[in-house]
């Protein structure tokens, strides 16, 4: 009689997602590299689906090479989105101002043509005539 001496993992309870911190992903991938390892056995000691596994290994390749390409520092793709959100905002905002301007400046006009403006300068409308 022989017994098999794979692992068996009950499950007793609703398990929430894994999380791993970036030094656990980091640590876990470079375990990966090393001699006589092999991306299958680390997923395995580690419980972890060898396709993940090779996504973060993949995006870690990926990430320094980008750093490498463009000698410049790598930041991850939630940051420049929120970045990029920002940037819309504030030209949306910038928009909105430079129509507000354009017509206040086309009020004056018509002020003045109607002489309800003075022709005097006004304090803080320089170049408007």
């Amino acid at each position: 009689m022989t017994i098999n001496k794979e692992q068996v993992h009950v499950i007793t309870s609703v398990e929430r997602r894994r999380r791993w911190s970036l030094e656990e992903k980091r640590s876990i991938v470079q375990e990966t590299y090393l001699p006589g390892m092999s991306l299958s056995l680390v997923a395995r000691k580690y419980d972890i689906n060898p396709s993940q596994l090779f996504t973060w290994r993949r995006h870690m390749e990926e990430g320094g090479l980008q750093g490498i390409q463009s000698e410049e520092g790598v930041v991850p793709k939630s940051q420049v989105k929120e970045l990029e959100r920002r940037v819309r905002e504030l030209e949306r905002i910038l928009g909105r101002k430079t129509l507000e301007n354009e017509i206040l400046r086309e009020a004056i006009k018509i002020g003045r043509e109607k002489k309800l403006i003075s022709r005097q300068p006004l304090p803080g409308v320089e170049g408007l005539d």
